[in-house]
C-alpha cells in the first residue's frame, strides 16, 4: 500500500456516504459476506505481502487455520476471482496461489479497515475496557 493510497483511505473515513441504491446494497452485502471473513482477509494479507505462495507456506503463515478451512477459503477465493491456482505437473504436486488483479484491488479496499483500526485502536480499547467493567461490576 502506498502512502497516497493510505492518505486517500484516511480521507474517505471522514466523508459522508452517498445515498444508497437497494440493488447495489444487496450486491455489496452479498460480496462482503463472501469475502470479508477472517480467513479470507488474512490470506489476502499474506498473499499481498508474500506474492506467489504455496499451500504449505500459507499454512505456516496462518498457523490457526486448519487445512480444511485453508482449502475451502482458497477455493472460494478462486471461485470469486480473487486468486489464481497454478498446478505444476511434478511429483509431488506443486500448487501455487497468487492474487489476481481483482484480489489486489480488494486488498487495497481492505486497507481502509486497517487505517481505521490504526486510527481508532485506543478508542476501541477504552470502549472495551468500559464495557467489561460494567459487565463485571
Amino acid at each position: 500500500m502506498t502512502d497516497d493510497e493510505i492518505s486517500l483511505a484516511e480521507k474517505r473515513l471522514d466523508e459522508v456516504p452517498p445515498e444508497s441504491d437497494p440493488e447495489i446494497d444487496a450486491l455489496v452485502m452479498e460480496t462482503i459476506g463472501r469475502v470479508a471473513d477472517k480467513w479470507t482477509m488474512l490470506l489476502i494479507e499474506e498473499l499481498t505481502e508474500g506474492g506467489v505462495m504455496r499451500f504449505s507456506q500459507l499454512s505456516r503463515q496462518i498457523p490457526d487455520i486448519s487445512q480444511k478451512m485453508l482449502t475451502q477459503t482458497l477455493r472460494s477465493m478462486e471461485r470469486d476471482g480473487l486468486v489464481t491456482r497454478t498446478v505444476y505437473p511434478v511429483v509431488p504436486p506443486k500448487v501455487e496461489y497468487e492474487l489476481t488483479d481483482l484480489g489486489v484491488r480488494l486488498a487495497r479496499a481492505f486497507c481502509g479497515v486497517w487505517v481505521w483500526a490504526e486510527r481508532y485502536h485506543d478508542e476501541i480499547r477504552r470502549a472495551r475496557e468500559a464495557f467489561d467493567a460494567r459487565k463485571d461490576g
